[in-house]
């Protein structure tokens, strides 16, 4: 029960955070949901941070991961958004905003990852 009201905790905190970028940062006359984009982005950031600070110092446990990983990173990151967002774009026929969105936000989240492993290292 402790584990998922971790997850409970986290997820919350993370998707309120998500909720707030998407409403500031969200705008579909632009070429890009930068909201969505920011959240996967710096989720992506901090769960290479989280994991790699884990594996190099052995100092975060099952309950840190639950809370900072699975919770906030899976509340704050969003996939599904991601999907609709994408849906709204092709429903549209606007392939010069769906092309872009994914491919930056492929590109990014992959190498925010690689850079927080990396910048774990400096912790």
């Amino acid at each position: 029960m402790k584990q998922a009201l971790l997850v409970f905790l986290g997820g919350g905190l993370g998707s309120v955070l998500r909720f707030w970028l998407s409403v500031k940062l969200n705008n579909f006359e632009n070429a890009i949901p930068y909201g969505t984009l920011l959240a996967n982005v710096l989720g992506s950031l901090i769960i290479g941070i989280i994991f790699g600070y884990s594996a190099r110092t052995g100092l975060l446990n099952e309950n840190h991961s639950l809370l900072l990983a699975t919770g906030f990173c899976g509340g704050f990151t969003t996939f599904s958004t991601f999907a609709y967002e994408n849906h709204i774009y092709l429903k549209g026929g606007d392939y010069f905003g769906f092309l872009p969105y994914i491919i930056v936000t492929f590109i990014l989240a992959i190498s925010a990852v690689f850079l927080g492993m990396y910048a774990s290292k400096f912790i």
